[in-house]
């Protein structure tokens, strides 16, 4: 369900409604029934809310959403458009059950509503996101962002740090790590061979060492690594033109060095209709490209383009329509 305080609960309701999200999967919602019913009816949301104690007791009845109640969404400790740590513990509580039952087999894939870094942390959970909290419920190792449009893909070397902090994880064993973590999630999609490039660090991919020599040092011995596993990668490329080129059909997937990097381009390429995948899970696991919104939170204006657009991914890459 996400943060119960951000636009979370709306999209959700909306999106479950969606005929695509509809043919493409039988969806459960995981969190608080109570606050969903509440938002249903201040939002004017025609969908009635079926509380249900197992994955076995949903119907999955049109008109109707089935939410696994884990009644934690307290009315007097959370504001809606407010940080809190009530909020916080609700959104992380809810991606666990979630990912829980993925990895015992009851749901095909999980699609998750946007928390709140900061909510989470005053919550006590120090993760910098879902990406990294999964990753360690999973105990996986090899993992990325993956931000897909419907014109462009983007894997990411590194993603919720600093700048500078980033530049110091760039090395040639991630950077080749993460291209393999690339190839089989394209492959998974239905990309037999697929086309990577890699973004460089510096401006003009460090002109030869002239801007910086991370690509020399660092990115290239990555890619060449990959192709000598038999990966079509190449680069590094400059940033500033790798993107367009891979928009255009050139390439499928681009291989971001650090988060702005790659959220820019993905954003310019499609801002309501992104999702975020977590690359490299044993479980299926999209996200909304988009965050909480508690300045329009409540107010029936957000868009559900981005959770629809996540669910039916959800789907597709569990196999197949009317997955759970």
């Amino acid at each position: 369900m996400g943060d119960p305080a951000g636009v979370g609960t709306e999209v959700i309701l909306k999106a479950v409604k969606n005929p695509r999200a509809q043919s493409a999967a039988r969806c459960l919602v995981v969190g608080d029934a109570a606050w969903m019913a509440a938002m249903a009816a201040k939002l004017d949301i025609n969908v009635a809310v079926r509380p249900v104690s197992s994955v076995a007791e949903a119907k999955f009845i049109p008109g109707t959403v089935d939410v696994l109640d884990l009644k934690n969404a307290p009315v007097d400790r959370i504001q809606i458009g407010t940080v809190s740590a009530a909020g916080g513990k609700a959104a992380v509580e809810a991606v666990q059950v979630a990912a829980n039952l993925a990895l015992q087999g009851l749901v095909d894939a999980i699609a998750t509503a946007p928390l709140n870094k900061e909510a989470m942390h005053m919550a006590g959970y120090k993760y910098p996101g879902h990406t990294e909290l999964l990753a360690e419920m999973t105990a996986t190792q090899d993992y990325s962002m993956l931000l897909v449009t419907p014109t462009l893909r983007c894997f990411f070397v590194t993603v919720h740090v600093s700048l500078r902090k980033a530049i110091d994880l760039i090395t040639a064993d991630r950077v080749r790590r993460i291209i393999g973590v690339a190839q089989s999630t394209l492959q998974r999609i239905g990309i037999a061979e697929p086309r990577i490039a890699v973004a460089g660090l510096n401006p003009h991919a460090g002109e030869n060492g002239m801007f910086g020599d991370e690509e020399i040092r660092e990115i290239i011995p990555g890619v060449g690594a990959a192709r000598e596993a038999g990966i079509n990668a190449t680069g590094p490329w400059p940033p500033d033109t790798v993107f367009a080129k891979a928009m255009a059909g050139q390439y499928d997937a681009v291989i971001s060095m650090y988060h702005d990097q790659g959220h820019i381009p993905i954003k310019l390429a499609g801002f309501s209709d992104g999702v975020n995948v977590t690359a490299g899970l044993p479980i299926i696991r999209t996200s909304v490209d988009h965050g909480t919104a508690f300045d329009i939170a409540g107010k029936g204006i957000a868009d559900e383009g981005s959770m629809v657009e996540a669910i039916t991914l959800a789907a597709r890459l569990s196999g197949g329509a009317q997955k759970a």
